[in-house]
């Protein structure tokens, strides 16, 4: 399936990096509000007030652009020998482990974003805040893995 693309590839690669960007923005945000929606237990209507704003960015943001990124990063992978054991993909493999483990990590926010509109915060704040920049550290190195291709 090598190539089946063709002349769309620039436009797939386009949207899948728009996308790839909206759904950053959205992972950095997301565990913004945590801290501060944790922070708000204890008013109830503040602690309402954050777990809407997490609801409208989920449904908004963050399911839509990861659901496009996955489907777009799957048809540029396949395009390229992903399924077809081209050579000199050792990138991108370890690119999609690393998106993987991003994915988990998108999960894992949403999972105590709905943890929290039901009063349960068990993290430390400030253990809470250094996992904040866990989708920096990823997108990092999966950009260097995309533009650089080391392997």
């Amino acid at each position: 399936m090598t190539g089946f693309l063709a002349a769309t590839w620039p436009w797939v690669k386009a949207a899948h990096v728009i996308f790839v960007i909206f759904w950053m923005a959205g992972l950095f945000i997301l565990p913004r509000y945590l801290v501060h929606h944790q922070e708000a237990l204890g008013d109830p209507a503040q602690a309402k007030a954050w777990a809407e704003r997490e609801e409208k960015l989920r449904k908004v943001i963050l399911t839509p652009s990861l659901i496009v990124v996955w489907v777009l990063g799957l048809l540029l992978a396949v395009n390229i020998g992903l399924f077809d054991g081209a050579p000199n993909l050792g990138w991108l493999h370890a690119k999609l482990l690393l998106v993987l483990l991003l994915t988990g990590y998108h999960g894992w926010a949403v999972a105590y974003s709905k943890r929290l509109s039901t009063g349960e915060g068990t993290i430390a704040p400030a253990r809470l805040r250094m996992l904040n920049e866990v989708p920096a550290i990823f997108v990092a190195l999966i950009v260097i893995l995309a533009v650089v291709r080391p392997f």
